[in-house]
């Protein structure tokens, strides 16, 4: 059985004290690094220390496959997540080039893609819990045992990582149809329309978007999900990719990592995670927001701000990437730039 030790959100007043003046005291106006300053303080919050590190950065990236796909609410088959798996490990797509350029450790991890990968690459991580979901607008997407099962072995991943000396750590997806089904648990858990949550995912039209509420209008009143709980959700409308993201951000919160949350579907799992734990998200920097139509609200709902807004819609952790030099610039800030005192700079007239 999945289990999380609770997370605490209570910290000493003295140490939150102590972060804060350590910011204030710069050489600089009070606030005027603006999202930086509340970066480094989370940080320093997170890692419980007046000295933070950025340690062996990872982004993951878990791919599955879904059942969902089968209803046309995608415009590329499901043979394209194999496609892309394989593009990663290759080299060739979007978030290799980020991660090499800031010097992130890029991992992909086979959740559930149709598909037998006969490949040997250090990066790479083959344990799937099937080939696909099931189509959950025909029966449940996986089962109890399976849901577990993905949780667990998100859960593993981040313990391995943490082992090796990982305190930051970034999360990205690949899956075909993944954005229908990280749709139907915002919708499920916020209580809202398909209509509301469904965007254009690959590049719908209108019209394609307008049938992608649809299947997620049906689904949730097929499984009753207005009123199960976080875990029935993802067990009946989610994905493996999600499901083991959920595992892993939670487990990272227990491990007091920096969990560096991408775009609309990751965001989906760390709602799943926040209704899981209430304190998930002190432990959390949203990278940026996504142009999926959805996201903005979510991300509102959770009340956390994003750092950067450049219209994506990519996955892969992209946005992870992009933004992680922000993150280093925030603990560099803090560790390395002098105060008045230091400067012998007089802090008023």
């Amino acid at each position: 059985m999945f289990v999380i030790n609770s997370l605490t959100k209570l910290l000493p007043h003295s140490f939150i004290n102590d972060v804060q003046q350590i910011i204030d005291l710069k050489t600089k106006p009070q606030g005027s690094l603006g999202m930086l300053e509340l970066l480094a303080g989370k940080v320093a919050k997170i890692q419980h220390s007046l000295s933070p590190s950025l340690n062996k950065p990872c982004v993951v990236i878990f791919a599955a496959d879904h059942g969902i796909a089968d209803e046309g609410v995608s415009l590329f088959p499901k043979a394209v997540t194999e496609q892309m798996v394989l593009n990663f490990l290759a080299g060739g797509a979007a978030i290799n080039c980020f991660s090499r350029q800031h010097g992130l450790d890029l991992n992909i991890v086979n959740a559930g893609v149709c598909a037998d990968f006969d490949i040997e690459h250090e990066k790479f991580i083959n344990k799937p819990i099937a080939k696909g979901t099931n189509n959950f607008l025909k029966t449940e997407a996986m089962s109890e045992s399976q849901c577990q099962q993905a949780l667990e072995q998100g859960a593993e991943f981040v313990k391995n990582k943490f082992d090796a000396g990982c305190n930051v750590i970034g999360f990205g997806e690949m899956g075909i149809a993944n954005t229908t089904s990280a749709a139907a648990i915002m919708a499920s858990l916020l209580k809202l329309s398909g209509k509301v949550c469904a965007g254009k995912g690959t590049g719908l039209d209108k019209q394609g978007v307008r049938f992608k509420a649809q299947v997620i209008d049906q689904a949730i009143t097929l499984h009753q999900l207005k009123n199960s709980s976080p875990l029935e959700i993802l067990q009946k409308v989610g994905g493996f990719e999600i499901a083991m993201m959920v595992g892993a951000m939670l487990k990272a919160a227990e491990l007091s990592m920096l969990v560096l949350v991408d775009g609309f579907i990751c965001s989906v799992a760390a709602l799943v995670a926040s209704k899981i734990e209430k304190n998930f998200l002190d432990y959390t920097q949203f990278c940026h927001q996504s142009n999926e139509q959805a996201h903005q609200l979510l991300l509102e709902h959770m009340g956390v701000q994003p750092l950067l807004n450049l219209g994506l819609r990519l996955g892969e952790g992209s946005g992870v990437a992009v933004a992680y030099p922000l993150i280093v610039s925030a603990v560099s800030f803090f560790n390395e730039m002098a105060s008045f005192t230091d400067a012998g700079i007089s802090e008023s007239e």
